[in-house]
This record gives structure tokens, C-alpha cells and sequence, in this order.
């Protein structure tokens, strides 16, 4: 082991991730150098070019980017690989429209088909962790990972008294290099910038920082899973892997198997589908907060499953957060003062919360103006179909620095609970939005915001369900 706090700890016979500062450095800028020149020259030839012409080059170049991306980004794993996951939930405006599935389907794939770690290497890890050969822990695993993301991967097994389970395994070395991750942000976005120029780095930077270090832990994890589980065990379309906990360990994760349609294949679904599973996930993420005052911090494409029964499974709590009644309260009262225009009160609660800065100088007027812009799409009484575009625009929005009336989204200036919140908000939004779902969302949110009866299905099979449990 290097004492110079870049290498993680390495065993005999065992490759990692790797892990170096320089290395990982190094990778990133020969990337960041040829994007550059291949989109300098791009944008050269295309002097002499029609529009078409122009815009065909564009998309192909763009196209090209998004594959280099994920080849190294995804060879990388940890932080690297994370923030080639946050952009594969923007919007690709700056992208021909012909060219964007295509894009959008590439950059997808750093969320559940990364390039694989030998198994080998992941075998040595799961021993070292449980203390025994995989053979006597479990009675098969299988050999090909189902699942490759940011620091581990997932495989299939069963146990030897036939349950079927999920086995996500960190992998080696991961954590030196998140930490070598983490110092080398920028210049990885900057590349993100050629296919996304209107991306804010600092905000998306801010957002891995914030979520990697919690999610190196898996006891952590499997905690969260569990607490989770308990709030909505027997719901009538949300599940919960259960976890085996006498399994867990720091670096390991073992919980129940679910198979499911992904999130690009549920976008394929008619829009009456699609419309159910995004108010699913509305319900989930935002209900979770509200309701239970316990919930995922990381609304995440790659984090559901609809199930051939027609529920939804969420799966991966790694960053989780519980909130106090009071902190709950206080947002449901800046809502309601939001939505029924009563900028004064407003002013007094979010400055009373953290959330503005200058409030002495702060207006009702203004201040509802900007409140209306980024919960617009949860607090307006009508059926709104939601696409990307919108998402964007709010998230972008909440982060610009020249904003007079809201601090940005950032730890050290604005109430920790407050700004997962305000993340969990625009998160759920983003994915969302990739199934362009149509909704009077506000309706929903009301069971929530002023304990109204439920006007959807869903809605009253829920309520159902709460009533069960008092």
C-alpha cells in the first residue's frame, strides 16, 4: 500500500479499479484532448457544410462522444462513472432531434451495463467479506453480473435453502478511487459540456461529491433498505427487496431477486402505463418524505422495476435520509403559502428555514415568482404532460448562480434536510420526465400538502392501505 493516500489497499492476485490520482487523471484529460480536437474540427468542416449536412455531422460527433464516454468513464467506476449516470438524465437540447435517442440510449448504459469487472476479482472481495468460499455461502451464483454501476456490481444467486437473491459487491479499490474521483470532477464535466453545453458542472459536481461517500458503505445500506421495507411492507404497488441480513457487510449487499421492466423499456409502454408509473414514483419519492419522513435521497432511473404484476420495486438506498417532523412540516407550509399566494408568509418561512438570501430585500412578489418557476409542475391545478425539457430548464434553474432569491443548491449555505428535498424534487422530476407522463400532479400532492382524499386509483388504494395500518 502507497503512502501517498492514492492507492487503496491491494491483495495478492487480485487487479482493481484503478485507483492512482495520476492515472485516473491522466485518462480523463487524453479524453477531454481528443473530444476536443475531434469537435473543433467538426465545427471547421461544417463552415463548408449545408444545414443538414452541418446538423448530421453534429449528431454524429455527438454520438461519438457519448461512446467515449462511457467506455472510459465506465472502465473507471466510482465518481467518473456517477457523473456519466447524473447526465444520462438531462436533456439533450444542444443535440439533433434524430440523433438524441441514440445518445440518451448510450449515455443510459453507464446506469446498468458498465463494462464488468472479472468476476474473479469480485469472487475475492465477497470471500474476504463473508469469510467462507462462495460455494459454501451460497448455493449458485452466477458467474455474469446482472447489474454494473458506479461501485459495484450485481449478481444473481441463490441461497441453499432456495431463495433467490441479489448480490451487490463492491469493487476492489473503489474507494481510493473515489477519493481520486473527487479532485478530478471538473475537468470530467467539462467534457459533458461538448454534448450538454448548457450544463452547470459546479451544481452536477456538488451532486456526486455529496451522494459517493455514503454510498461506499452497504451495512449503511442495508439499514436504510430495511427501514424503508418496514414503512411500506404490504403496499399495494410499491415494493421492497428484503434484505438477508445475516449476509451484509460493509462491502457486500445480499437482498431478495426482482425481475422487472427498466426504465428505457417502460418508456416503450402506452401512455396510459406510463402515465401509472410515473405517478408511482411521484407517490414513492415525494410520499416517502412527506408520510414517512424517511426516504431515498437519489431518485435514479436505474432504481425501479416495474414488476409483471404491475407494482413498482425500488432498490438501492445507499444515500437515505430521515428528516424531523418539524423539518417536514416546514416545507409542507412553504408549499401551501406557495401555492396560495401569500408571498409575506412565504418570505418569513423560508427565511426562517435557510432559504433566502437578502430577505430584507426579498419581495412577496418576487419571491412567489420564483417559487411558482420551480414547483410549477406539482402545484398547478391542471393536467400537465411533463418532458425533459422542463426538467432541465428547473434544475438548471435552482442551481444559477445568478438567482437573487434562492441560495444555490449547496450543503454549506442551505439546511441539509431542505436540500436533499429540494434534490429528492427535482430528481424525481428528471426521471419522470424521460416517460413524458401526463398528470395533474398538484391533486396528487395535495393528499400530502393539505390531506385531501385521493381523486386517482392509486391514489385510493393507498389511502386504503394508510387506513389499515393506523
Amino acid at each position: 500500500m502507497e503512502n501517498d493516500g492514492e492507492q487503496g489497499e491491494r491483495r495478492e492476485g487480485e487487479s482493481e479499479v484503478p485507483s492512482s490520482r495520476l492515472w485516473r487523471t491522466a485518462a480523463l484529460g487524453r479524453l477531454a484532448a481528443t473530444e476536443a480536437a475531434k469537435y473543433a474540427g467538426t465545427r471547421a468542416v461544417n463552415l463548408t457544410r449545408t444545414q443538414g449536412e452541418a446538423n448530421e455531422a453534429l449528431g454524429r460527433r455527438q454520438v461519438d462522444a457519448a461512446q467515449q464516454i462511457v467506455r472510459v468513464l465506465g472502465g473507471m467506476k466510482g465518481a467518473a462513472m456517477k457523473a456519466g449516470q447524473v447526465l444520462s438524465v438531462a436533456d439533450l437540447e444542444a443535440v439533433p432531434p434524430e440523433y438524441r435517442d441514440e445518445v440518451r440510449a448510450t449515455l443510459a448504459s453507464l446506469r446498468a451495463a458498465a463494462p464488468a469487472v472479472p468476476y474473479e476479482d469480485m469472487r475475492r472481495v465477497i470471500e474476504r467479506e463473508l469469510g467462507e468460499p462462495v460455494e459454501r455461502a451460497f448455493a449458485e451464483l452466477d458467474r455474469e453480473p446482472v447489474a454494473a454501476a458506479s461501485i459495484g456490481q450485481v449478481y444473481r444467486a441463490r441461497l441453499h435453502d432456495g431463495r433467490e437473491v441479489a448480490v451487490k459487491v463492491q469493487y476492489p479499490g473503489i474507494d481510493a478511487a473515489v477519493r481520486a474521483d473527487l479532485q478530478n470532477l471538473m475537468p470530467m464535466l467539462r467534457i459533458a459540456k461538448q454534448i450538454i453545453p448548457g450544463l452547470d458542472v459546479d451544481a452536477v459536481a456538488d451532486e456526486v461529491r455529496d451522494r459517493m461517500h455514503e454510498e461506499l458503505d452497504y451495512e449503511l445500506e442495508a439499514d436504510n433498505t430495511r427501514a424503508i421495507g418496514r414503512s411500506h411492507r404490504g403496499h399495494p404497488f410499491i415494493v421492497v427487496p428484503e434484505v438477508v441480513s445475516e449476509m451484509c457487510r460493509a462491502r457486500v449487499l445480499v437482498m431478495d431477486f426482482v425481475r422487472g421492466r427498466s426504465h428505457e423499456q417502460i418508456a416503450l409502454l402506452d401512455q396510459g402505463q406510463r402515465d401509472r408509473v410515473a405517478e408511482i414514483v411521484f407517490r414513492f419519492y415525494f410520499g416517502s418524505m412527506y408520510r414517512h419522513h424517511a426516504f431515498s435521497g437519489d431518485p435514479h432511473p436505474g432504481n425501479s422495476l416495474l414488476l409483471d404484476d404491475g407494482r413498482m420495486a425500488f432498490i438501492d438506498f445507499g444515500l437515505f435520509k430521515r428528516i424531523s417532523t418539524e423539518s417536514a412540516q416546514t416545507e409542507l407550509e412553504i408549499q401551501r403559502a406557495g401555492v396560495e399566494g401569500r408571498g409575506e408568509e412565504l418570505i418569513e418561512l423560508m427565511t426562517a428555514a435557510g432559504m433566502l438570501r437578502g430577505a430584507d430585500q426579498a419581495t412577496p412578489q418576487g419571491v412567489l415568482e420564483q417559487f411558482r418557476r420551480y414547483t410549477s409542475w406539482f402545484t398547478t391545478d391542471e393536467v400537465l404532460e411533463l418532458d425533459p425539457g422542463v426538467a432541465t430548464r428547473i434544475v438548471l434553474d435552482f442551481a444559477d448562480p445568478t438567482a437573487d432569491q434562492f441560495r444555490r443548491v449547496r450543503h454549506e449555505t442551505l439546511p441539509g434536510e431542505h436540500v436533499l428535498g429540494r434534490r429528492v424534487e427535482m430528481m424525481t422530476l428528471a426521471v419522470m420526465s424521460q416517460l413524458r407522463p401526463r398528470g395533474n400532479w398538484y391533486r396528487i400532492a395535495r393528499e400530502w400538502m393539505y390531506g385531501d382524499e385521493p381523486g386517482t386509483e392509486l391514489g385510493r388504494q393507498e389511502a386504503e392501505y394508510y387506513a389499515a395500518r393506523l
